[in-house]
């Protein structure tokens, strides 16, 4: 959304930052910081066009598209000064440990972000709540509210503003709340004193690294998102490449992996955001059970969750993936067997590569 600018030449910015960052903690958000829109980032486009290059950005066209709009935010929104980086946490309370699901093969393993509501809507309206606090302060400006909703580097914005720091995962670490939050931006006209970048606190530490079950994370800060598990279980539409498959173990909707092994997290915080409370018993649900979800099953209880929009076709891709890797039972077999018709010649290829597992 924008509004005309009719910021006057007087206002104080450096308490109207201070009265954004109060404002932001009051609606929720862990911290909030400013960056200048005009940095420069000519280092950062030379990254991403070589990583583009060599394709690591496998099906996701949109990564593509926009040139330079990602990297530079007054070509996406006109008169952008500042951007205005803001984090919240999402670790619901009481959920069930991560690495005791992905001990036990015959459950299935959804990344923690996502048991709970969408997080984008969550953010966009605590977001621009902020911009009417901001507006009804000082009137009119012009700004835009993101949330992993346009072509925005939401980790790179974050990482010049100060909120945290890249870790070699490529994921956004923060020393308070290690890396367990959403991000979220403004873009905004208002000359906002800026935030200074903090330095990085990994280290030598390869653990995010050397635990990826796919060994997507090539090197330092380098992610090929082909073999990325979070990419083959919600971006990739089509087939799992099947060399990939017995990877993926138990994991059908995003993978923690990086996240669960990162010394940082011993610092992440439970949320208080009660719309990212686990639903469904999503948190520690068995596969046999997930797959015998039928497609009304699947609309109404995942209506408001992010998983929603990967489909049930997909949806039913990544559990016969999981059952196709989980301890051979009759249960497992029956539950197999039942969709070894399904509609989608999609489900069919995966339920037969889980069965002829278990034949093996």
């Amino acid at each position: 959304m924008q509004e005309e600018t009719s910021t006057n030449s007087s206002l104080d910015v450096i308490l109207l930052k201070e009265s954004i960052k109060n404002w932001g903690r009051q609606l929720g958000f862990q911290d909030v910081r400013v960056a200048d829109a005009n940095a420069n980032m000519s280092s950062v486009e030379a990254e991403l066009s070589a990583w583009l290059d060599k394709g690591f950005h496998g099906d996701m066209d949109y990564m593509v598209k926009h040139g330079t709009k990602r990297t530079r935010p007054a070509e996406l929104v006109p008169g952008t000064l500042r951007v205005i980086s803001v984090r919240m946490n999402y670790t619901p309370p009481a959920v069930k440990e991560g690495w005791s699901i992905l001990e036990d093969g015959n459950k299935a393993f959804i990344s923690r972000y996502a048991v709970g509501r969408d997080y984008h809507k969550v953010l966009r309206i605590r977001l621009q709540k902020l911009a009417d606090n901001i507006s009804g302060k000082i009137g009119p400006f012009n700004y835009r509210v993101f949330t992993d909703s346009a072509p925005v580097m939401e980790v790179e914005w974050a990482k010049k503003s100060g909120l945290g720091w890249r870790g070699k995962h490529t994921l956004l670490l923060s020393r308070e709340g290690g890396s367990y939050f959403f991000l979220g931006e403004m873009y905004t006209d208002l000359p906002l004193p800026v935030d200074d970048p903090v330095e990085s606190y990994c280290g030598s530490c390869t653990r995010c690294i050397d635990i990826c079950p796919t060994q997507a994370i090539i090197g330092p800060y380098q992610l090929d998102a082909r073999r990325c598990i979070s990419y083959l279980t919600i971006e990739l539409k089509g087939s799992i490449p099947e060399a990939l498959r017995t990877l993926i173990g138990n994991r059908v909707y995003g993978c923690d992996d990086c996240q669960l092994v990162c010394p940082w997290n011993k610092f992440a915080k439970i949320t208080q955001e009660a719309d990212f409370a686990v639903r469904n018993g999503l948190d520690d649900i068995s596969l046999v059970e997930l797959f015998q979800w039928s497609k009304e099953e699947f609309e109404s209880k995942l209506a408001g969750s992010p998983i929603r929009r990967i489909g049930y076709e997909q949806w039913l891709r990544n559990i016969a993936v999981g059952l196709g890797n989980a301890p051979s039972s009759p249960a497992v077999i029956e539950a197999l067997q039942a969709r070894n018709h399904d509609p989608s010649p999609l489900v069919r290829e995966h339920v037969r590569w889980a069965l002829w597992q278990h034949e093996k």
